[in-house]
């Protein structure tokens, strides 16, 4: 059995949103997903799953707050705090008992709202011995990108690369807010963070929400004519603690990527794949990413890179719609957003930066600072 996407729906990412509610937020793309698909929610849907923490929203028990939205009141809901392609896998495996035909996935966020953002993650450190120094959670990024320019023996120069690309591909994508023309000299001019991480290297938050809809294959044809199939997915968590994990390969990335390609059947991801979508929150994980989801090991992601191998017309393009350093980042919704823009390739709807060749691709999400959880998605159209 098979899983299809038959609507979606995101909202126009922006630094702030001062007129709109997140409940606003969220009925737009759900409007814009049913419409797609010609479902009632209160009628057809099944199962709806929300991705939320509670810390981010500001309030306890959130998931009570996000049927309405939805109309999903008096129907099951479940909450699932993680990124967004952690709730599309959680309304999988649901579909896949045989027991839901029509499953709701959303995930949002009202960056703009979060007054302490530092504070949100510090608390996710452990309170004994790491809380306590008080440091600016962007210090973990730091130390993780110093031992990734001593270990690869470089100098960072390529991860100016990564941020120049995905800033220049996010001018054609209507949905980013972060795109610009960037130059080398603009990338190491920008402010030290913690070195040798700058600010250019962070996506910047934004404000936005995304909804998908998803079918069994019983049904999923009689909804949409074309749905995209999910032909694979894995997921995997290291160490959430800093003393104990792993600093430079990211293994859990690997495990993750190993069940998503032996369920999709394929052998060789550089070649059966045509794009990916993958974790960018800081400039360095993509080509970190890229590596661990065994697109090019071996030292090669650095030599594929000055090749221009990762631009839309390259050999394997990468983040074609900016990825989060163009578009936004969108916390628990970040995962959805990348789904979102890789299904509009599939469906030859992505405009502007639409690529040649998009017939099977790579979704992949981080969950960011401090944690270690990943999640990996194959998604094709026939």
């Amino acid at each position: 059995m098979k899983v299809g996407i038959v609507g979606m729906g995101l909202t126009p990412l922006r630094p702030l949103s001062p007129e709109l509610s997140y409940k606003e937020l969220v009925y737009e793309a759900a409007v814009k997903a049913y419409n797609e698909c010609g479902i009632n929610p209160r009628k057809d849907v099944d199962t709806f799953v929300t991705c939320a923490e509670d810390y981010i929203e500001g309030t306890s028990i959130f998931d009570e707050y996000t049927p309405d939205q939805l109309g999903g009141a008096l129907k099951p809901n479940h909450t699932v705090t993680q990124d967004g392609l952690q709730g599309i896998i959680a309304a999988c495996l649901q579909i896949l008992t045989g027991n839901f035909n029509i499953a709701v996935v959303e995930a949002h966020v009202k960056s703009s709202n979060i007054l302490t953002p530092d504070g949100i993650h510090l608390c996710a450190l452990d309170p004994i011995y790491v809380r306590p120094l008080n440091l600016n959670p962007y210090f973990i990024a730091g130390l993780e990108y110093d031992r990734f320019l001593r270990v690869n023996m470089i100098n960072g120069i390529e991860c100016g690369e990564v941020v120049i690309k995905n800033k220049r591909n996010a001018l054609k994508n209507p949905y980013a807010c972060y795109g610009e023309n960037l130059t080398l000299d603009d990338y190491l001019s920008s402010d030290p963070v913690s070195l040798p991480l700058l600010s250019a290297d962070i996506s910047q938050p934004a404000d936005g929400a995304c909804v998908f809809v998803l079918a069994s294959e019983k049904v999923a044809t009689s909804l949409n004519k074309e749905p995209i199939w999910i032909s694979g997915f894995g997921w995997n968590s290291g160490s959430y603690n800093l003393d104990t994990r792993e600093w430079f390969y990211l293994s859990y990335v690997e495990k993750a990527a190993k069940m998503a390609y032996q369920e999709a059947d394929i052998k060789n991801p550089q070649k059966e794949i045509d794009f990916a979508e993958i974790d960018d929150t800081f400039s360095y994980k993509e080509l970190q990413h890229l590596e661990a989801l065994g697109i090019f090991t071996e030292g090669r992601v650095f030599a594929k890179l000055k090749e221009g191998a990762f631009h839309p017309e390259g050999e394997f393009p990468v983040n074609p719609s900016g990825g989060s350093l163009g578009m936004g980042y969108l916390y628990e919704a970040t995962g959805l957003m990348r789904l979102f823009v890789a299904c509009l390739q599939l469906k030859g709807k992505a405009g502007e930066f639409q690529l040649k060749k998009a017939d099977k691709a790579l979704v992949h999400s981080w969950r960011g600072l401090p944690t270690q959880s990943t999640a990996c998605l194959i998604i094709e159209r026939r």
